[in-house]
């Protein structure tokens, strides 16, 4: 009876109509069911929130309340119909403490308003795709961890001694608490033990920060535009480890080590989200894209390297009741045949640069269409020019009901508010059903 007086009393509550309403408008679209009207959504927008408050950049990345508060004031300012995922905010203190190398941060090693910053490098060489291979978390323990986290350096010089100790020998009721002893009584160790007490209690407190952000979008009316996220397994292995350099040049020097260990990661991408989703209340998987446009590798790569764990992903993904939202960074128009083949309204890809035509006539009755606003027209152009792109996109995909509204790569920092503001009142003008 309780459960049913709550139901009635939210039902009747005008914010959580309207929370019903954005997140069956957003799923209707990607379902390619015509909704009310054309769902206006950014996928992300990092600094532009806190930008237009006059937050810099550095305090956007360590005061997680004002960021996040800022992200929902500017959902409630241009009238989007989602939240901007939460994932967005990155745990930038827990960086610090296990010293980072493969990121740069305002605050940190950039200027106060700069962009956090991916360092780009070879991480694990080309010589130690067997280590990898057949000992993955052996050689993440030992050799990836420091090479990306300078603090827990002294975990692997103790781990890596020669002759390696035999665990089995410190088993006993004599030994164990000795030998655990020794060890943890090292100072470096010590240090690293502090570290990860510290760790644990900023990622403590980033979490609750993230479940207060999900609460707060919602009792403001707005669902969130994705909750948990993965990566292909090329990318994983592009981005993480090998680089742009090195995973190009081992297409053609170890391509079946290359393939052999992206094969091995396939199942961790799939499985990925299933551990993070719990606080976000939403089943769409945000995946970014990074080494499959046309540009960074010819079409017949692309079938061969990219393409099955990309595909194996996004059916894994689907069969577990997720809807992947694959975001397609540079020029995908060559590989719409390929997009073709996904489960029809399973998918909802957010475009970055593509022939709209084309996209329409090869996957209109496949896939839902989010993008594709050129983010230079909301950084240099006019309202009216802004304007135009949206009716454009709205005359060309409207027909089914499969599109949804966004810059090509989700708000720019530097957009003008008048013309993030043009997006929403262009949608509110031709896209209503």
């Amino acid at each position: 009876m309780i459960d049913q007086q709550n139901t009635e009393s939210s039902a009747n509550n005008p914010v959580f109509a309207e929370y019903e309403a954005r997140k069956k408008r957003l799923e209707d679209a990607i379902q390619l069911k015509k909704p009310d009207r054309v769902p206006i959504a950014p996928l992300i927008a990092i600094f532009y929130p806190t930008r237009i408050k006059g937050i810099s950049n550095k305090d956007n990345m360590f005061n997680q309340a004002e960021t996040f508060k800022a992200w929902i004031e500017a959902a409630v300012q241009h009238n989007w119909d989602t939240a901007l995922p939460p994932m967005g905010f990155q745990p930038v203190k827990l960086w610090e403490l296990l010293q980072i190398t493969q990121m740069k941060w305002p605050g940190g090693q950039l200027e106060d308003n700069t962009p956090f910053q991916w360092v780009e490098g070879e991480y694990a060489a080309r010589e130690e795709y067997d280590e990898m291979l057949s000992n993955p978390n052996s050689f993440a323990v030992k050799k990836f961890w420091p090479r990306i986290a300078k603090a827990l350096t002294p975990i692997s010089d103790m781990i890596q001694m020669e002759p390696p100790p035999p665990m089995l020998y410190f088993s006993s009721a004599y030994s164990l608490p000795t030998f655990l002893g020794e060890m943890t009584s090292l100072p470096e160790i010590r240090q690293v033990l502090k570290t990860l007490l510290a760790v644990a209690d900023e990622y403590a407190a980033f979490k609750e920060g993230l479940a207060s952000y999900v609460t707060d979008a919602k009792n403001q009316g707005f669902p969130l535009v994705f909750g948990p996220q993965t990566i292909t397994a090329i990318d994983w292995v592009a981005d993480v480890f090998r680089g742009l350099r090195g995973s190009m040049l081992d297409m053609y020097r170890a391509p079946d080590k290359l393939k052999a260990l992206v094969d091995e990661f396939i199942p961790y991408t799939i499985a990925a989200p299933m551990l993070m989703d719990t606080p976000f209340e939403c089943k769409r998987v945000f995946i970014p894209m990074h080494w499959g446009a046309a540009g960074f590798m010819s079409d017949k790569q692309f079938a061969e390297f990219y393409w099955p764990s990309f595909k194996a992903l996004i059916i894994g993904l689907v069969d577990a009741g997720y809807t992947p939202v694959p975001l397609f960074e540079g020029d995908y128009t060559p590989r719409l045949k390929y997009l073709a083949e996904l489960p029809a309204g399973k998918v909802a890809g957010h475009f970055d640069h593509i022939d709209r035509k084309k996209a329409k006539e090869m996957i209109g009755d496949t896939m839902c269409f989010w993008g594709n606003v050129p983010s230079t027209l909301l950084c240099t152009g006019t309202p009216q020019q802004v304007e135009d792109d949206v009716k454009e996109l709205i005359d060309i995909f409207g027909d089914n009901g499969g599109l949804i509204i966004d810059c090509n790569m989700g708000i720019p920092d530097e957009a003008k508010p008048e013309n993030v503001q043009a997006m929403t009142d262009a949608v509110m003008k031709y896209g209503i059903y």
